[in-house]
């Protein structure tokens, strides 16, 4: 039966707002016609929170998460829910560990609709900047947001918060039923783990000066200390949900400039800190699984030239890392990884080393010894714009949902969310 009524359709722009209406009915596809005034109006540079048109065909849809603002918005995470909606969390406020005001905010995207709804507040630590938001679902189907309390305004004494609902598919945030801290309270073999890695690693020539310690011996001095090695680990990418409720959760510390897994075996109920992955510089673990049941990490470098994705393994689903090495990935910031249902591997992240003017989304069918699928989601100039710090899932229907940092300048922020369909991305 043709059904008849009046529909409106707006765009917001930081130049203003856009709207339109037609007589909708539901026997008549629209979705060409809304395509085309998104590409109309990106095609005016108008920055619209509507759908944009890629010129490549394997990407399904392109838009703004919110308009663009002045404020820092940053770090952001996506989960996919059982009702087929989307939420998305970042965090936002006058800037980052030194402003009190940063806030967890979010987002939710219904179940066929285009349009994301108005941002609205989902973690707020009175007096303290809360950044690095983590959205993710357990075994059980409970959801978590997991984030971190700047204390002192330093990220090395950063603590980490989580609160859960199961009470989330309905407009707006979800009805939080419980919050606490995760305290992880590393042992002496955390000191231990990093005195034998680093000999592991390659030897280093990098020096402070000729009478100031190496870079190895202050880690290493700073890992026997059992304040420092208890506090500061904080988020940034979703977990790795492994049988029998283990979930394993990428933790990194801008003090050890390295990287440890917190891990849960009753569901996320409680947490243990596993073995530090130990390298000069890794940070912000992506995790995958291997075939064999082997844990890949892909991090972040944070340390000395050349600046490229560095990678460990382990063999006891988390426990302990070989120490990293260095993948011939170029890289200025925070990567994702994800396995595919089709057994493929994605990986996202800003693959050059001199800013974060491009970010690109490659597909690997052996495990990530070669990348033969590479796309990218955002090429610039150099130094044209920051696009950055992705967040990946896939869903049931087999596309590829992300979203990351979309700054094109200062004056101009907000979140970007891409939908991707791998089936339709050619060998390189």
């Amino acid at each position: 039966m043709s059904v008849e009524f009046w529909l409106t359709y707006k765009y917001v722009t930081p130049v203003g707002s856009y709207s339109w209406s037609f007589l909708y009915d539901n026997e008549i596809d629209y979705m060409p016609l809304l395509k085309t005034i998104g590409l109309l109006l990106t095609l005016l540079n108008l920055g619209t929170t509507g759908f944009t048109q890629s010129t490549n065909p394997a990407v399904v849809r392109k838009g703004l998460i919110f308009p663009e603002q002045e404020k820092h918005v940053h770090g952001s995470s996506l989960v996919s829910l059982s009702n087929g909606d989307f939420l998305a969390v970042w965090f936002y406020g006058s800037g980052e560990r030194t402003a009190d005001d940063v806030k967890i905010m979010g987002a939710r995207l219904k179940k066929g609709e285009i349009a994301w709804s108005e941002p609205f507040p989902m973690a707020d630590t009175p007096n303290l900047p809360d950044c690095n938001p983590v959205l993710f679902l357990n075994h059980t189907g409970k959801l978590f947001l997991v984030w971190i309390a700047v204390q002192a305004n330093q990220w090395e004494s950063s603590i980490l918060r989580f609160r859960t609902s199961t009470d989330y598919l309905k407009s707006g945030p979800p009805v939080w039923t419980w919050q606490d801290n995760i305290l992880l309270k590393a042992d002496e073999q955390f000191a231990k783990e990093i005195a034998v890695k680093f000999k592991d690693l390659p030897k280093s020539t990098v020096g402070w000066g000729g009478y100031a310690p190496r870079y190895d011996d202050l880690i290493k001095e700073a890992s026997r200390d059992a304040g420092k090695r208890c506090i500061g680990w904080m988020t940034r990418i979703k977990p790795l949900l492994l049988g029998n409720n283990r979930i394993v959760l990428p933790l990194y510390s801008d003090g050890f400039n390295l990287s440890l897994m917190a891990i849960s075996d009753d569901d996320g109920t409680s947490w243990r800190p596993g073995l530090p992955v130990v390298g000069r510089g890794p940070i912000q673990p992506a995790l995958v699984r291997k075939k064999n049941g082997h844990l890949v990490a892909y991090m972040r470098d944070s340390g000395d030239a050349p600046i490229r994705v560095q990678v460990s393994e382990s063999t006891d689903q988390g426990e302990s890392w070989t120490a990293t090495t260095k993948t011939d990935i170029p890289n200025t910031a925070s990567v994702e990884a994800l396995v595919l249902q089709d057994g493929r591997w994605a990986f996202l992240g800003n693959d050059v080393d001199d800013g974060r003017y491009r970010l690109s989304l490659y597909l690997s069918d052996d495990e990530g010894k070669t990348w033969a699928w590479k796309i990218r989601i955002e090429d610039h100039p150099v130094d044209q714009g920051r696009y950055s710090y992705p967040s990946l899932i896939q869903t049931t229907d087999g596309l590829l949902h992300m979203t990351y940092s979309h700054h094109p300048d200062e004056q101009h922020k907000s979140i970007q969310y891409v939908v991707v369909d791998p089936q339709k991305l050619n060998p390189n």
